[in-house]
């Protein structure tokens, strides 16, 4: 299991993951300042073709690829609490920088990891990681407008993750369930009724209660403040709603607000299922209302059931998410309340509970035909443990089968781990999956408005790189492009780019090469293709 505070048990194991709580071959992008005319004559003219680069089809990936930066516990970023805001930027700028030299094109962030927030909200008090303090002062500038829009500059999707019903951290390091150590104005200060202490004793934390409608509304709100204010690509939760059991006669106490809320014919587990049901697609409607552009997706634990339980589930003997944290993952994607699900399959080929070759058919067999896409959470954060994950081709073979499975793309948990490499793992990974770029997959759901095909108005060579300039069709603006590469007898995507930011071939040939580009919408819907510019040595 991913998260530092998840106990992602697997019930016959009764194995705890986690820890306590829980390329750069595009150019940075900027002001786009059309340089002088280049050694080549005008540019052809031309309406393009969708699909082709003169008489050859263009050929490009279309996956997801994406890390989790976690906040929490400052685990990846910032890398402690109260750094300078100068610090911390530059870290971030780091974590993206990765982002890109691994070929990813998206990043997701934890925003609210814990009834916090990083920006400055009316619903939340600023986060203790960021500013180091547990007294809700502002830190004095916008964190979310600066990381989302370092990260466009990047082409990197931005991803807020949230965690909706999480409160507080345990002590020491968080206030655990103690409201004399909440910061001032914290909601749950405010609204004692709808705070559940889980579990007891040291490890305790503050929840708000996910069968109150009225903290439902309220955490709802939250999150969409962010979605209204900031140029978010996707809303993101993980696997917290309902807490994961802790063992030991800890129970959630929840009972006032069964008594309370409970339809008569609903036992407590189909109520708390209900409950969650509603968070996830009140959330999948509002976000459409909103902006109907942002993606909604979730990151849950790696089974719904096992087959020997519901014969509907997966060939796994593990921790189920539908029983034990009330989560019907199955059901959201059945639905259609989610764009893209994340499933957490943190264990190895051949692993005889849950063997990641056997549960990702399942998802792969659930997602088909109902236009949720499927993209799996890879444990990176597990390589160098004993037995598979001491080899360094696991995560390369899990890569490989997702392939085979028609996967749209992997998140990998999380930055530091991809940073360190781990046995040479991720490199590993990188070159063999990740090695040109690749265009984000596009969602039928989606607004839709492909631009026009673009005119490439001059190229040449400046030492090892090749510089075009160009300029959008009429019409729809572009919010990206994608160059294309002649190669025999197709054009292959060389880089990728968001509008405004240079385009640039970093590793051409040395012979010359004749190039093509495209415009692609918010979406990543992709127009029709310019005329081909020749570049000779």
């Amino acid at each position: 299991m991913r998260r530092p505070g998840v106990r992602p048990v697997l019930i016959v194991a009764a194995v705890l993951f986690g820890v306590a709580v829980l390329g750069i071959g595009l150019v940075r992008a900027a002001t786009y300042d059309p340089p002088g005319a280049g050694p080549v004559a005008a540019a052809q003219a031309g309406p393009g073709v969708p699909g082709r680069c003169g008489n050859v089809p263009v050929r490009a990936a279309r996956e997801l690829r994406g890390m989790w930066l976690t906040t929490v516990m400052n685990i990846d970023w910032p890398s402690r609490p109260g750094l300078p805001k100068e610090q911390v930027q530059a870290e971030y700028r780091g974590w993206l920088d990765l982002a890109v030299s691994m070929r990813h094109n998206a990043i997701f962030v934890h925003v609210r990891p814990s009834g916090d927030a990083f920006w400055e909200s009316k619903y939340a008090p600023w986060s203790e990681w960021l500013t180091g303090r547990r007294d809700g002062r502002s830190p004095g500038w916008d964190p979310m407008e600066f990381m989302v829009a370092e990260a466009h500059a990047r082409n990197l999707e931005f991803h807020a993750w949230f965690n909706p019903y999480r409160g507080t951290q345990p002590a020491p390091s968080g206030p655990g369930a103690d409201f004399g150590k909440l910061a001032p104005g914290h909601p749950l200060l405010k609204h004692r009724d709808w705070a559940i202490s889980y579990p007891e004793g040291a490890r305790a934390r503050l929840y708000f209660d996910p069968g109150n409608p009225d903290a439902r509304r309220f955490v709802e709100d939250a999150m969409l403040e962010a979605v209204q204010r900031y140029d978010v690509d996707g809303v993101h939760f993980d696997d917290f709603f309902y807490p994961y059991p802790e063992g030991g006669g800890h129970e959630f106490k929840d009972d006032a607000s069964f008594a309370r809320r409970a339809d008569k014919s609903q036992g407590r587990a189909d109520w708390r299922r209900a409950n969650v049901d509603t968070l996830v697609r009140e959330m999948s409607e509002r976000i459409r209302q909103l902006k109907p552009w942002v993606k909604f997706g979730i990151s849950p634990f790696g089974i719904w059931r096992n087959a020997g339980t519901d014969k509907a589930g997966s060939d796994t003997h593990g921790l189920e998410s539908y029983d034990a944290i009330y989560a019907d993952t199955r059901k959201w994607v059945r639905e259609g309340w989610l764009d893209y699900i994340v499933p957490q399959l943190y264990w190895a080929i051949g692993f005889d509970r849950a063997d990641y070759a056997k549960v990702l058919p399942w998802w792969s067999a659930l997602v088909k035909g109902t236009g949720v896409q499927l993209y799996i959470g890879q444990g990176d954060y597990r390589v160098g443990e004993k037995g598979p994950w001491s080899r360094p081709d696991q995560l390369d073979r899990q890569l490989t089968l997702n392939d085979r499975y028609a996967v749209q793309g992997s998140v990998h948990f999380s930055a530091k781990q991809i940073r360190r490499d781990k046995l040479g793992a991720v490199s590993r990974y990188r070159d063999h999956h990740y090695a040109a770029p690749a265009l984000l997959p596009t969602m039928r759901r989606l607004p839709a408005r492909a631009p026009a095909a673009p005119r490439l108005v001059s190229a040449r060579q400046a030492g090892g790189t090749v510089e075009l300039d160009w300029q959008p069709g009429p019409g729809p603006e572009p919010a990206s492009w994608a160059l294309y590469r002649v190669d025999g007898a197709a054009a292959d995507l060389v880089a990728a780019g968001r509008a405004g930011a240079k385009v640039a071939d970093t590793s051409p040939p040395a012979g010359g090469a004749a190039y093509c580009l495209s415009a692609l919408d918010r979406s990543g819907n992709e127009g029709p293709v310019s005329a081909p510019r020749d570049l000779s040595p």
